[in-house]
């Protein structure tokens, strides 16, 4: 199936590697112009624009302060001239064992919460905003995680909770507004390939990591992209409010 998105500018946060940067790649060979928001890593995020082309550009944004989050929307409608399409992909897994101090304890899951809902809230405010202000109808595409309806190990406790709110986020934003054009989707992915699992899997072991997977191997950031890719063509509107599991089977509702 040919996808055409020739003339759209996507913002999709954390796009400078994993999963971001995967479906960055694809929607940008689909023609899309992308915003590449990172926070850190400067040098990947302004390579990828580079290899990228359609005009697209690299953004930078700490999304651990809300002020980042607001003046990042605004850069990139500002310097694009319009957005279509937001995919929030942005995340931050801390580990916080219920042992540690309660200082230490809040602190992380602060962050965490900032960095995966807030941070996502605040763009997804924004974009609702342009989209009507515009009155053009616009996506909104959340990553969130199985981990939002299967729970995660008790260390991870804050992750898992901030992708449950953002599942409820987009489903909120799809009932809310979808007669003003707007439609919002949640991707759900389980464990996927990247360097922000890798702790992770250090930690517990590749066999605890695929043991329940219904397929051979862990999914990876180019598993996700081709979905993500045809939500944001419009042909799966009707679908708004929708949950999209990639998990290798590892979590079925």
């Amino acid at each position: 199936m040919y996808i055409n998105l020739s003339g759209l500018n996507i913002l999709v946060t954390g796009a400078s590697r994993g999963i971001g940067k995967a479906l960055a790649t694809k929607l940008a060979e689909a023609g899309a112009t992308i915003a590449i928001h990172y926070n850190k890593n400067v040098q990947e995020a302004e390579n990828l624009a580079h290899i990228l082309g359609n005009e697209s550009k690299a953004f930078q944004a700490d999304f651990s302060k809300s002020d980042d989050a607001i003046k990042l929307f605004e850069r990139v409608s500002l310097e694009m001239g319009s957005i279509e399409i937001v995919i929030n992909n942005a995340g931050l897994a801390i580990s916080a064992d219920a042992n540690i101090g309660d200082e230490e304890w809040v602190e992380s899951w602060d962050k965490v919460m900032m960095v995966n809902l807030s941070a996502a809230a605040i763009i997804c405010k924004k974009a609702i905003q342009h989209f009507i202000s515009r009155r053009a109808s616009g996506r909104i595409i959340n990553v969130a995680s199985r981990a939002a309806f299967r729970g995660e190990e008790a260390d991870h406790m804050a992750y898992a909770a901030s992708k449950a709110g953002l599942v409820s986020l987009t489903k909120t934003i799809a009932r809310s507004h979808g007669k003003d054009g707007i439609k919002a989707f949640t991707i759900a992915p389980g464990f996927v390939r990247t360097d922000m699992s890798q702790e992770f899997v250090q930690k517990y072991g590749e066999n605890h990591v695929k043991g329940d997977l219904a397929l051979e191997r862990l999914t990876e950031p180019k598993d996700i992209a081709p979905l993500v890719t045809f939500i944001a063509s419009g042909m799966a509107d009707h679908a708004t409010g929708a949950i999209f599991d990639i998990n290798a089977g590892s979590y079925l509702h």
